[in-house]
């Protein structure tokens, strides 16, 4: 077998062999063209196109992202205003959803300074369930009258209708693949103008919509769809045309411009297997084939204030210059609220803001192309420069390549910032070297030589390993062994009973626990879980745990300023930039008056001498985020009362997201059922009965993140 390969690699002088892989790379390159338009499920040839040409796809979509990344695009202006449902929204009007009264006085106040237009990035498939009718619903018997005169006001739904036809307004939809209990077959869209052949069999296909009430879309001036297209959870591309169950609708932007041009309808310039153009009033925008554009993303608000808080729009305290004449974009951007996005730059922004952007590129004219000319010069190109540089000196053809792929890297980038075209250079970067080392292949004392040498390295590789190895079970002893033993720590104590646990998922881990008697009567615990795995976070693990232990013997103070002061000393000394979740309490084990904080970490949970358990939630004005997240935090303090017989259960994440072979996650339904129905006396036996249940659970699977369990129960004597 190793007499063909010599004889194959150096017949011709490994030219022939070097040729026929360059035809195979190339066709490759060719066939990662492809795009499937539809988003149902693909057959099994375009599965097979994909798969084979995705090396060749995925290089390409990071090259592209590599221009945006040099040299994003840079606002000068913008026309979109994004009003944003916000943290600061949320906290002064009330939680997501509101009434959608107030939604219809958030458009009014927005209408009363005439914006161009008003898109909704909101879905709403039901109805109110907040109206006076629905609440007259849910009335006693004995209050018929006041129904009756609920059911006598207009609903919520009715109020937003109004308020949606009084402003030029477009409402926003998703597609889906699959059928929900809130999608539906179709929505009410104004039909698009299609000049030329149907272009149906190539645009992105949806057989399902979520969309608003029909009264409200009845009352909008227009419907869009907000999908984007991702490929490997990345934005880059955003459909202008979309298909719904076979019914053309365009996207939220060029909707927008048609309601706010008042435009009779979009028009599509198609041709065979193509859209060509898209066009609304006197903008035309040039199209991929199936209709998409590759958006130029710009930084988060580089440059331009275009966002506002709902809460001030509600207040009258926006700028009249950030509403009149705008586009107005309403969306969500509170915590845990938004639909959240990664970019071709890597910022996690929400979604309403790339459609912010969307908007921007077509007023600026800067929407990116990849003409069918522009790949038919890249594959010629490459036919003729990788054919070429075969027939030349290998050493010399090594520097021939390296000037080639500099060239089109420059070419590329240049017609990238003054033409908005993407010429892809990963072709080149991924088809040249690989043709260039099969002709280096050539001898079979080179291949021998590279045999023994990668041979010594792995060894040396292994040597190195077994003595990391060694060092890491010896780290992995020092930490476990730091952490305190309650048997040694609170011998002969009987007014609570105390039990702990923690497995690293690797050698050593980031989670922490430490247990420790202030004075007679007050007992501080901790529990917390440092980001990330490995050494780093066990380094952090034992200085955050040395540092609160010394703040809480040494500070005559509540948890919250404890934790305020261990933030400070914390952040001044990070340079790996980790952070720490962590709850700190105090119990007074005489009492069982309990204060506590929670940074950021999972909420304790509480079994009641009855057998109930539930969490112990942080109220509004205590707790805060990880520790190291912020510089400077004022974390306020929860106060508790434990009765007694009473048990307090801190786990790290790693309890319930433990794993299955078959990837499902423990979770805390199951850990609550555990621990509501424990029968095992003690602290110990609840963490013994957890510990195996998620054994059973994890069957033996690679653990996923570190686990820490610390259980307390007071038991006070009875006086």
């Amino acid at each position: 077998m190793l007499e063909h390969l010599q004889r194959l690699f150096t017949f011709g002088a490994g030219r022939p062999l070097a040729m026929a892989l360059l035809a195979v790379l190339i066709g490759l390159n060719v066939v990662s063209e492809h795009d499937i338009a539809s988003a149902d499920a693909p057959g099994i040839a375009d599965t097979a196109l994909r798969v084979v040409g995705s090396p060749f796809r995925e290089t390409r979509q990071w090259w592209f992202d590599g221009y945006q990344l040099i040299s994003p695009r840079q606002p000068a202006h913008s026309p979109v205003t994004i009003v944003e449902i916000d943290e600061a929204s949320l906290h002064e009007i009330g939680q997501w959803p509101w009434p959608r009264n107030r939604m219809a006085k958030l458009i009014d106040v927005i209408g009363a300074h005439t914006p161009a237009a008003v898109g909704l990035d909101i879905y709403m498939p039901e109805a109110d369930g907040t109206s006076p009718g629905k609440v007259a619903d849910n009335l006693p018997p004995e209050q018929g009258t006041l129904a009756a005169q609920l059911r006598r006001l207009p609903s919520h739904d009715e109020q937003l209708a109004a308020a949606l036809r009084r402003v030029p307004s477009v409402l926003g939809a998703a597609g889906f693949d699959f059928q929900s209990i809130s999608t539906s077959a179709g929505m009410r869209t104004r039909p698009l103008v299609v000049k030329g052949p149907d272009p149906l069999s190539v645009v992105r296909r949806y057989p399902w919509v979520l969309a608003s009430l029909p009264e409200l879309q009845a009352a909008a001036a227009g419907q869009a769809l907000l999908s984007v297209d991702l490929s490997e959870n990345i934005v880059r591309r955003i459909p202008l045309v979309v298909s719904i169950n076979d019914q053309l609708t365009s996207g939220l932007a060029m909707e927008m411009l048609r309601v706010a041009t008042n435009s009779s309808a979009i028009e599509l310039l198609t041709s065979p297997q193509s859209i060509d153009h898209v066009t609304v009033a006197d903008l035309t925008v040039p199209t991929q084939p199936n209709g998409d554009i590759w958006l130029h993303f710009a930084r988060e608000q580089a440059g331009v204030g275009r966002t506002v808080s709902a809460a001030k729009v509600l207040a009258g305290q926006a700028d009249p210059d950030l509403l009149t004449g705008k586009l107005v974009l309403i969306g969500l951007t509170g915590y845990g609220l938004a639909d959240r996005r990664v970019t071709a730059l890597r910022e996690n922004v929400p979604g309403i803001e790339i459609q912010a952007q969307v908007i921007e590129s077509l007023f600026e004219g800067r929407v990116l192309t990849r003409p069918w000319w522009i790949k038919t010069s890249e594959m010629l190109a490459l036919v003729l420069f990788g054919a070429f540089f075969v027939y030349v000196v290998p050493r010399a053809s090594a520097w021939l390549m390296l000037g080639f792929l500099g060239v089109s890297t420059g070419v590329g980038h240049w017609a990238f910032l003054d033409h908005a075209l993407l010429v892809d250079g990963a072709a080149a970067v991924l088809t040249l070297p690989l043709v260039f080392g099969s002709l280096m292949v050539s001898s079979t004392i080179e291949v021998r030589q590279r045999n023994r040498t990668l041979a010594a390295e792995q060894q040396q590789l292994k040597d190195q390993a077994l003595v990391v190895a060694g060092e890491l079970s010896a780290a992995r002893r020092i930490q476990l062994g730091s952490l305190p033993r309650p048997e040694k720590v609170l011998n002969g104590e009987t007014r609570f009973g105390l039990a702990a646990f923690m497995e690293p998922a690797r050698d050593v881990g980031g989670d922490l626990y430490d247990f420790f008697m202030i004075d007679e009567r007050r007992l501080c615990f901790i529990v917390g879980d440092v980001s990330g795995k490995g050494l780093p976070a066990s380094l952090f693990m034992a200085v955050t745990k040395t540092l609160t232990q010394t703040i809480a013997r040494h500070v005559d103070a509540p948890p919250g300023r404890i934790a305020e002061l261990a933030n400070e000393a914390l952040v001044a000394e990070n340079p790996e930039n980790l952070f720490v979740t962590v709850v700190l309490g105090i119990l007074d084990v005489n009492s069982g008056a309990l204060a506590l904080v929670n940074a950021g970490h999972d909420a304790p949970l509480r079994r009641r001498a009855t057998g109930e358990v539930d969490h112990l939630e942080s109220p509004p004005d205590a707790g805060g985020p990880p520790l190291c997240m912020m510089d400077a935090f004022p974390y306020g303090t929860q106060y508790e009362q434990l009765q007694p017989g009473d048990t307090l259960c801190l786990i790290t994440d790693g309890v319930t997201e433990a794993m299955s072979p078959g990837g499902a996650i423990y979770g805390s339904e199951r850990m609550f059922g555990v621990i509501a129905q424990s029968a095992t006396p003690g602290a110990q036996g609840l963490i013994d009965e957890l510990r195996a249940d998620v054994a059973v659970h994890v069957a033996g699977a690679e653990p996923s993140d570190d686990m820490t369990l610390l259980v307390i129960q007071w038991t006070p004597p009875v006086s």
